[in-house]
């Protein structure tokens, strides 16, 4: 009974880790999407701590080149999307209402991640009233600029950077409301 007992307990483990059911440090698994839907945590980061500046340059959806070297002066609000996630449609209307909220305080960009296609993206831009560019990443691989402040396959994430380009503050998941966000760029432009 006792064997049989344990059998069961240890096929039961092995569906939960298989289906997905897991934890990652605080990020819930995806199953076999691909990527990591974070729990919404916000990390800031003290201006010491901060590091380099971030490094990216690439295509936007228009194919045109976009790089984070020509937003510096201002903080810039980096947000990973994908029209084919659903937490990015629900978090969208909340980072559009802040770049409204903000106006000229800050630069916004985003990083189209794992699309197969830039048709969809910009369907996804119209829809919500994006104005601001997008680096088109279908592999995800300009998330790898952002080392130890957003994983490879955390979708969707925001990170704002500080003037100087350097990473700031951070929120892993959907961004939990307006304010929130205005909130924390406001304090990153403060900080310097």
């Amino acid at each position: 009974m006792r064997t049989r007992l344990l059998s069961l307990l240890a096929v039961a483990l092995l569906l939960l880790t298989a289906s997905g059911c897991s934890s990652l440090h605080g990020l819930q698994a995806s199953g076999d999407k691909g990527y990591v839907a974070g729990d919404g945590s916000i990390r800031t980061i003290a201006v010491g701590d901060r590091g380099k500046p971030v490094t990216l340059s690439g295509t936007d959806l228009e194919g045109k080149p976009i790089s984070l070297a020509s937003m510096r002066g201002k903080p810039t609000v980096v947000n990973v999307w994908g029209s084919w996630c659903a937490d990015c449609h629900r978090e969208q209307p909340l980072v559009v209402a802040a770049a409204r909220k903000l106006g000229d305080q800050a630069h916004f960009v985003g990083i189209d991640s794992r699309d197969n296609g830039t048709a969809q993206a910009k369907s996804y831009n119209r829809r919500y009233g994006i104005t601001w560019p997008s680096f088109f990443s279908p592999g995800g691989e300009a998330l790898l600029a952002f080392p130890g402040v957003i994983g490879p396959n955390s979708i969707p994430s925001t990170v704002i950077l500080d003037a100087q380009g350097r990473p700031a503050a951070a929120i892993n998941g959907g961004v939990p409301s307006t304010l929130t966000l205005v909130q924390m760029v406001q304090d990153v432009a403060r900080d310097g």
